[in-house]
């Protein structure tokens, strides 16, 4: 393959990839609570010119390494701050995820299996939705992506360098994992040699010298308080016991996958079935990648604290194993797995569609109309892979996919999200209480709500947990305003409610103030 098919295809890779990551960044606001609190930690280094402990409110947070936040405050100086700022990070390792999967698979396997893998990273559905959003999770999968192929290509500085800004993205669980997948592989394979070659003396003092400054920094200047809650609580503690009730659900990351892989679910079984059965000079890498995907998953359905977002780590070898299979099916002429795949497709369309219905019919009436157009999206996108592979076409099957990935999103992103903005964002609510405020009352915030209020009001607020709602009401006199859960709200006896004064309500949130004497 010559060079310019090969900067051909990293066009490609880029033009794809970069108008899904980086369309929608400033188009909708932070969502509620993850993004403001990335967003508003990052502004508050700016402003108080403290790089080294980040902090919220005010106050010291220990909650993440401050990588996120350096990136957000860079783009902020850049772009000027606001929701594209915010979220550019994530959106740039995004593509950039995208292309070192092709620039590594096109060396593991061959040019076609590279540029199908970068393609259906770049187009599955939580890969997207995550290089979209201003939270840690794009960054740490970035670096553990490099650090990872960065070992199979023997590129063993690079492998303790990106380990390292691993780890100063969101802690030790990227150095857990390197040693984890890379231990686990050479055990596996019988190659525990290797470890005399990876030149593990100054690889782990270039690992020290990258990863140890800021740790060893915020134990000197804040203690023992650092330890405790970062690595005590933000590590520890949220990996023993849940925080949320999905902690409970051994399977919770199941359905996450195969929701957060569309379209490409229909492959998984496949892809990995023939990884795990290959025989030929790819069984090494294919090893390798699955051995990464168990433990990603292995690691976090283990944890009793479960979101989401924690599981994208292991999307990059499954686009690789899935890129390496449709290739080899396409090559081989598999025209029945073809075939069954979209079958198979058809069906998880169908009971998406379904369940988007539902979901709208008894959420809000406002969302009927946008469903019932991704609705007709995925009905088209089904019907078109069904024909074309049934016309034994590799290639436009490929194309289907991807295009009707570009076409599903920018539905999602242009007429499913703004409906629901005034459920998952503050925004909204503070921009009517910036009308209603008289600029001296203290103004009293639900913890939920607390980092979007601030970062868009720009008042630090007064922190309220649920529980203390009735208390604080009735604690002063005084005039004050409110803004809480609506279900809080309503919980509030006829004669609380009757000294309060209703000023907005949006979906689950309401303001109110009380009046005083």
């Amino acid at each position: 393959m010559t060079d310019k098919n090969k900067w051909l295809h990293i066009a490609i890779i880029i033009g794809i990839v970069g108008i899904l990551m980086f369309s929608y960044l400033g188009s909708q606001p932070l969502m509620d609570p993850d993004e403001p609190v990335y967003a508003e930690t990052a502004r508050e280094m700016l402003q108080v010119h403290d790089f080294i402990s980040p902090r919220i409110y005010g106050d010291f947070w220990y909650d993440k390494p401050p990588m996120y936040y350096w990136l957000v405050a860079a783009a902020s100086q850049v772009f000027g701050g606001g929701e594209f700022a915010a979220r550019f990070p994530s959106a740039f390792f995004a593509v950039g995820g995208s292309l070192l999967v092709y620039l590594s698979g096109r060396k593991l396997f061959n040019e076609r299996a590279g540029l199908l893998a970068a393609l259906v990273l770049g187009t599955s559905l939580e890969y997207f939705y995550l290089g979209n959003a201003a939270v840690t999770d794009m960054t740490l999968t970035f670096f553990l992506l490099a650090a990872l192929l960065s070992f199979l290509h023997k590129n063993y500085y690079l492998l303790y360098s990106f380990a390292a800004l691993g780890v100063v993205t969101k802690g030790p669980v990227a150095l857990f994992f390197c040693v984890v997948i890379i231990g686990g592989y050479l055990m596996l394979t019988s190659t525990l040699a290797t470890v005399k070659q990876m030149k593990a003396g100054k690889g782990i003092l270039l690992f020290a010298v990258i990863a140890l400054p800021w740790y060893v920094a915020m134990y000197y200047f804040h203690g023992m308080d650092f330890i405790d809650t970062f690595l005590g609580f933000h590590n520890v503690t949220r990996f023993l016991q849940p925080e949320h009730s999905s902690g409970k659900l051994w399977y919770y990351y199941i359905p996450v996958v195969i929701l957060g892989f569309f379209p490409w679910t229909a492959f998984l079984a496949q892809a990995c079935y023939t990884g795990w059965k290959e025989q030929g000079q790819e069984r090494k890498t294919c090893t390798f990648l699955l051995i990464w995907i168990v433990t990603v998953f292995g690691f976090f359905s283990l944890s009793q604290t479960k979101l989401v977002s924690y599981i994208l780590p292991m999307y990059p070898p499954l686009a690789m194993l899935v890129g390496y299979y449709f290739d080899k099916a396409w090559t081989q002429g598999r025209y029945k797995a073809l075939k069954l795949s979209a079958i198979a497709f058809g069906g998880a369309a169908a009971i998406l569609i379904a369940g988007l219905s539902y979901a709208s019919a008894v959420v809000s009436a406002e969302l009927i109309f946008p469903v019932r157009m991704i609705a007709g999206v995925l009905t088209i996108l089904a019907a078109a892979v069904l024909y074309h592979s049934y016309r034994h076409d590799f290639g436009k099957v490929f194309i289907t996919y991807v295009v009707g990935m570009v076409v599903f999103t920018a539905f999602l992103m242009l007429h499913t999200l703004p409906v629901i903005i005034p459920a998952v964002s503050v925004k909204p609510m503070v921009e009517e209480f910036k009308q209603q405020y008289d600029g001296q009352a203290p103004v009293y915030i639900a913890k939920f709500y607390r980092p979007g209020f601030v970062y868009y009001s720009g008042l630090a607020g007064i922190e309220l947990n649920s529980e203390e709602l009735a208390a604080a009401v009735l604690e002063k006199n005084d005039k004050a305003y409110f803004i809480v859960q609506k279900e809080k709200y309503d919980k509030l006896n006829s004669d609380i409610r009757s000294k309060l004064r209703v000023l907005a309500a949006h979906e689950d949130k309401i303001l109110f103030v009380r009046d005083g004497n």
